[in-house]
């Protein structure tokens, strides 16, 4: 080759932001859909997409809740549900003299009203039919000559059925009867969700968290700490879990003392600072415009997903952008869960949310998790910076395995190792993530590494300062200086 100008170049320089998964997810939830694999939703997305993927389910409605709060990519791993959901009683109104019942299995909690929009019979008289409680209503259509019509995606059939006298046959079905029923979502038990869980021992796409969908107790609670620990320690990765406390009995009324002291005494049996369960309910208007009463761990799970590691998703501060609308999170119930209940569930260590006098919107109380009592991680916020510490170590330490060591120098040797670790928290100081950061050795007997072969490192590092609480001392004298 003749000599000229050659480059060569060189890649990599900028050190550009490799994936991290930070404010990725894991939903795990009961769906009709079939998967081994978790099945992606972005934030694009809109409702009728993520439906499309994932049936009429709670785990579409959950998806929905996170990507309408911020959530840019969220992995759902379905689950099939062991208890069928229940359809209610069919109400009617109107002076038709058919009738019109619901048969099927529904795939969701749906309100269902039937309009009939022209009189008729089978095969004459109209109607539309909603399953979001009159918020939208499908095309109209004609009452099928068998009388039966399916709701597509829900799981429910319509049977439509005329009058039995043959005059009043074309009065069967008069224009403003209307038919309307609930149903109630399928559930899963607790086997079923774990053995969906399993999967994710095999799923290699970085994620931070699993957001078990549906509301449970105690039981899952433990179950879920047990599996958490088995995929740190077996399967090195660092997630924490995020689940939906059951909501308190309407029959409990005004007074949720008990049952707030009730939740604090199963708490104590978790002590695990990577699990965190929401006890916030609220009515919300979701993606798709429907009003549902909703866990709101969802709604927290969409601000993770939009905020760094080391911020607070409670922060207040309009810039930060963290509030719930009242417009969209209507209101938080029940009414009696007052700021004395919303105390009790806090210092038990349960995520809450809260409204504050002089703000307009809801907000994320505390981040708290079921940590063990004098913890240094008590809140997400000191959690995720963990977890991110413990992934980006390893993909730096992963890189010297094997690596050969001078003898002569072991320190020296294994002291530049050390410092290639380090790397990762240099860019967690440089992000902001944490303040500052410690790395060193230890243990560096040469006859113990000969055979060892196991080179120990300690990290020690600064996290970020947080204003938990704000006193202002207040007052009043002659006359103020300059």
């Amino acid at each position: 080759m003749l000599r000229d100008v050659r480059h060569n170049v060189v890649d990599g320089q900028l050190h550009g932001a490799a994936a991290t998964g930070d404010g990725i997810h894991v939903k795990v939830g009961v769906s009709p859909i079939v998967s081994d694999v978790p099945i992606l939703i972005t934030g694009d997305m809109d409702a009728a997409r993520i439906r499309s993927r994932l049936g009429l389910s709670p785990l579409a409605d959950a998806a929905m809740d996170a990507v309408q709060w911020g959530a840019a990519k969220v992995y759902c791993l379905p689950v099939n549900a062991a208890a069928a959901g229940k359809i209610g009683e069919v109400s009617k109104t109107g002076t038709g003299a058919g009738n019109v019942t619901i048969q099927g299995t529904p795939t969701n909690a749906f309100a269902v009203i039937v309009k009939i929009t022209g009189q008729g019979g089978l095969n004459s008289a109209a109607f539309a039919v909603s399953i979001d409680g009159g918020y939208s209503f499908a095309d109209e259509v004609t009452v099928p000559l068998n009388g039966s019509y399916d709701i597509v995606g829900t799981g429910l059939t319509l049977k439509f059925t005329e009058a039995e006298a043959e005059d009043l046959k074309a009065e069967s079905f008069m224009v403003d009867d209307t038919y309307t029923v609930k149903t109630t979502a399928p559930t899963a038990t607790n086997g079923e969700i774990l053995t969906a869980c399993a999967k994710l021992k095999r799923f290699n796409q970085e994620y931070e968290f699993i957001h078990v969908v549906g509301e449970c107790g105690l039981a899952l609670w433990m179950a879920m700490s047990e599996f958490q620990r088995e995929l740190m320690t077996n399967n090195r990765k660092p997630v924490f879990v995020l689940l939906e406390a059951q909501c308190p009995d309407e029959a409990v009324g005004d007074d949720l003392y008990d049952w707030a002291r009730q939740m604090e005494a199963d708490r104590s049996k978790v002590q695990n600072t990577d699990i965190q369960v929401c006890t916030a309910w609220g009515r919300l208007t979701r993606l798709d415009g429907t009003i549902h009463s909703v866990n709101l761990a969802g709604l927290a799970a969409g601000r993770y997903a939009m905020t760094a590691v080391q911020k607070s998703i409670g922060q207040t501060r309009q810039e930060a952008g963290l509030g719930f609308p009242k417009s969209k999170l209507l209101e938080l119930i029940p009414a009696a869960l007052d700021d004395k209940i919303i105390q009790i569930l806090d210092e038990a260590g349960f995520m809450t949310f809260r409204g504050y006098d002089g703000l307009d919107d809801y907000y994320v109380y505390h981040t708290k998790m079921l940590c063990p009592s004098k913890s240094d991680f008590v809140y997400t916020e000191d959690v995720r910076v963990k977890n991110k510490i413990i992934r980006e170590t390893r993909k730096e330490a992963l890189l010297l395995l094997n690596d050969d060591i001078d003898m002569e120098d072991i320190e020296g040797d294994l002291g530049a190792r050390a410092k290639f670790v380090g790397a990762a928290l240099d860019r967690m100081v440089d992000a902001k993530e944490i303040s500052a950061h410690e790395i060193t050795v230890v243990d560096t007997n040469p006859e113990t590494f000969v055979v060892e072969g196991t080179m120990r490192v300690r990290v020690r590092y600064a996290s970020r300062g947080y204003i938990r609480e704000i006193v202002i001392d207040l007052g009043r004298v002659a006359q103020v200086a300059g």
